[in-house]
């Protein structure tokens, strides 16, 4: 059934009974501000900042108001380049309530990705921070909009990227021709809210509000397309499978470029009128700084994280006796590491999601009262809402109960497409509405799925999808590289690395150095190889195709991997 309903409480018992719920990014938060008005909404234990509901619905409502009185309409693409600092979560929320398309961008781009994404998403205003780590946005946009340095705020004219207009720099010192976060709060400050209500009341909740790069087999990443309906019920059911209330508190140190960080993270706690405490950049002392002095009841985390933070030398001073659950994702997680988080954090309802981009992104989860070894050893059975199985990648037939397929999902989390791709599109939804997800899953007969391989293509390290054919396109721009194959290998830490065998041109010669150094500064670093071999021919199938499995197994011998393989496969 679907139905439009006022209060978010209301909302999570339809969700239970396997509705959807027609809100708005804008009037869901609308609603907590008025049932949760003085609760902790949004909190940064290093920066001293905390708001209520109200404070942080309004502070949303002043920066919607900002990008209208810059002229950015209904539909328009804002995207935002930044670590998860406070003003993201705002504009996740602001461009909700104004209708703009929110465009999130990997903090870890480089140029090359960063243009890829700005033209391809036609995106006309850019939100960023100065930097991180050892990237210079600023920089990095410069070097894309020479023409920037000049221009006057709001009216960039750009050769290479001809749709973007708007640059708006969080921090102080604001490079010339952008404007500041300040000046777009005072904007916002002068624009009536009536205008806003009619802007709002406009939207629909079938409308695309926030769209992800993820990343395709055949290219270049793909602008998956998520409407209001998608994201807020897909948090709704997160909340529900965690028994997530205005009581919760979250530590949040997932990044909020990933469905992980803004869905299952900043959405779920807002669904529920919990309070978000995010965490800018991770860190596992800040991490667990945060926990105790917040009084957590939860924390998400890919397994690597967790694994840092219980390997902290003082880790036993921290009070963690808050917590009780949380989400741990992205990649398979060790027995052991989930007994520790259970054990030594405290953390004995956390739950496993497993899903995709594409799924808004959650299609299966455990729950709290799951016994640990299902938590373990699966990945939970269908959300609320979402239907589930298991099919012949083939033939297309939905298999018996333990019987290895591809994991089809269907349901209101489905994306809408990928931006300006209808092929690519037909290709991941079939025409009765299932995601083929390309991984290849068993299903017992609870309804409990296990992941057991991929159909796709993908790498997965320390929980970033990696796709093995933007790596090769890249590698294919360089003049003495004939031909490349990138594959995943098994690695004890990040559960996969990556490995380049590539071929030569005739009479040229390249060291593994060199290769890599020819990615620095171009791909995002934890896409570089971290193996690099010059080979002389592929091994091949009797029909000519290059086979990647053999890839794989010449490096386990070669690099000595047969340790992390053992675990990989245990």
């Amino acid at each position: 059934m679907t139905k439009r309903l006022t209060t978010v409480e209301e909302a999570q018992e339809v969700n239970r009974q396997e509705g959807v719920l027609e809100l708005t990014l804008g009037e869901l938060l609308d609603t907590q501000a008025r049932h949760h008005p003085d609760n902790d909404a949004l909190v940064y234990v290093d920066r001293g900042l905390r708001y209520t509901y109200t404070e942080f619905n309004d502070v949303c409502r002043t920066a919607a108001k900002g990008l209208m009185k810059m002229g950015i309409g209904r539909g328009e693409h804002v995207a935002i380049w930044a670590t998860n600092v406070p003003e993201w979560v705002i504009t996740q929320f602001a461009t909700g309530k104004m209708g703009a398309v929110m465009v999130t961008v990997n903090t870890n781009y480089k140029v090359f990705e960063l243009e890829y994404l700005l033209k391809q998403s036609d995106a006309t205003t850019l939100i960023l921070i100065d930097g991180w780590k050892d990237s210079s946005y600023t920089g990095m946009i410069n070097e894309l909009c020479p023409e920037l340095a000049e221009s006057e705020p709001g009216k960039l004219n750009s050769a290479r990227l001809p749709m973007l207009k708007n640059i708006i720099y969080i921090g102080d010192n604001c490079p010339p021709g952008m404007f500041s976060w300040a000046q777009l709060m005072e904007m916002g400050a002068s624009v009536p809210n009536a205008e806003l209500e009619e802007r709002q009341g406009s939207l629909k909740a079938d409308d695309v509000i926030n769209m992800q790069y993820t990343s395709g087999t055949t290219g270049f990443p793909k602008g998956v397309m998520l409407t209001h309906k998608n994201i807020v019920n897909n948090a709704i059911a997160i909340a529900n499978c965690m028994d997530f209330t205005y009581r919760d508190r979250l530590c949040i140190p997932v990044p909020f470029f990933h469905c992980f960080g803004c869905v299952l993270g900043t959405l779920t706690c807002v669904v529920a009128g919990a309070a978000m405490v995010p965490i800018v950049s991770y860190n596992p002392v800040q991490v667990l700084e945060a926990i105790e002095k917040e009084r957590c009841t939860a924390v998400h985390g890919v397994p690597t994280m967790f694994i840092a933070e219980l390997s902290l030398d003082d880790f036993d001073n921290y009070d963690l006796s808050s917590l009780r659950t949380g989400i741990m994702a992205g990649s398979p997680c060790p027995i052991e590491t989930m007994k520790q988080v259970v054990e030594r954090m405290g953390a004995s309802e956390i739950t496993i999601t497993y899903g995709q981009t594409e799924a808004a992104p959650a299609i299966t989860m455990t729950r709290t009262n799951d016994p640990i070894e299902l938590r373990v050893t699966t990945v939970g059975r269908n959300i609320p809402g979402v239907e589930v199985k298991i099919v012949d990648p083939e033939t297309g037939e939905e298999v018996p109960r333990g019987v290895q397929g591809e994991l089809c999902a269907r349901g209101y989390n489905v994306m809408k497409g990928y931006y300006k791709l209808p092929e690519a599109t037909h290709a991941a939804i079939d025409d009765e509405g299932w995601l083929h997800t390309g991984d290849l899953a068993t299903m017992d007969e609870q309804g409990y799925c296990k992941i057991t391989g991929r159909v796709k293509d993908m790498i997965i390290r320390g929980g970033e999808n990696i796709y093995p054919r933007e790596i090769e396109e890249f590698l294919y721009t360089h003049p003495k590289i004939l031909d490349v194959q990138v594959v995943g290998v098994p690695d004890i830490k990040y559960g996969e690395e990556v490995i380049a065998y590539i071929r030569l041109r005739e009479a040229e010669e390249m060291t593994p150095e060199e290769v890599k150094e020819y990615c620095q500064g171009k791909i995002a670093r934890y896409k570089i190889p971290r193996y690099v071999q010059i080979i002389d021919e592929f091994p091949m199938t009797a029909s000519g195709k290059i086979q990647k499995y053999k890839l794989r197994e010449m490096a386990i011998e070669s690099l000595g991997l047969q340790d992390a393989a053992s675990v990989e496969t245990a």
